[in-house]
């Protein structure tokens, strides 16, 4: 087991949040369901297992973004992440690239998924597209993988603006088997 995929899925969130909603030296808290704990740190655990190993967060980890305080109430677990983790993010990745222009596209009141789709074109011609079954999303977009960009987007036009989610490619799996 290795914390260096759970370390990467905060610092993204982390990064969209203050692309979002601008920097602010505070403590985060990010929900996470067990199922997507287990991808990311390549277990199996029960809810009480899971609860032990969180306990286990290497010195790699926190030196960055803090110890993590871990609660959970049944299967869904709630990390908060201390004012140095915060801080730590937009200390060390620039407000630029892929999701601060995916995030001010989409803010755009005219923007559409052919808007959505250019733009992921600009950074690979090798992006793979899903149309989507179902009421949640119209077209799931990802990079492949050499661009180390590991989520699937999920888009849905609601006619006067687009929204998205970013889900693990083992995540977007379960969804797509719902």
């Amino acid at each position: 087991m290795t914390f260096e995929k759970l370390e990467k899925n905060l610092m993204d969130v982390i990064q969209e949040e203050q692309a979002k909603l601008g920097f602010r030296r505070e403590k985060i808290r990010l929900y996470y369901p067990l199922s997507t704990l287990n991808h990311l740190l390549n277990t199996e655990d029960t809810a009480e297992e899971m609860s032990v190993t969180l306990t286990g967060q290497p010195e790699s980890m926190t030196e960055k973004l803090g110890k993590l305080t871990v609660t959970r109430r049944g299967d869904r677990f709630c990390l908060c992440i201390p004012e140095e983790g915060s801080a730590y993010v937009h200390e060390h990745f620039a407000e630029t690239g892929f999701i601060y222009e995916l995030i001010r596209l989409i803010g755009q009141h005219d923007c559409k998924i052919k808007d959505i789709r250019q733009l992921f074109l600009r950074y690979s011609e090798n992006i793979h597209i899903e149309e989507m079954r179902g009421e949640d999303f119209d077209i799931m977009i990802r990079f492949p993988e050499e661009i180390g960009d590991p989520y699937c987007y999920c888009f849905r036009d609601e006619g006067c603006h687009v929204i998205y989610h970013r889900f693990l490619p083992e995540d977007y799996a379960d969804l797509m088997k719902a």
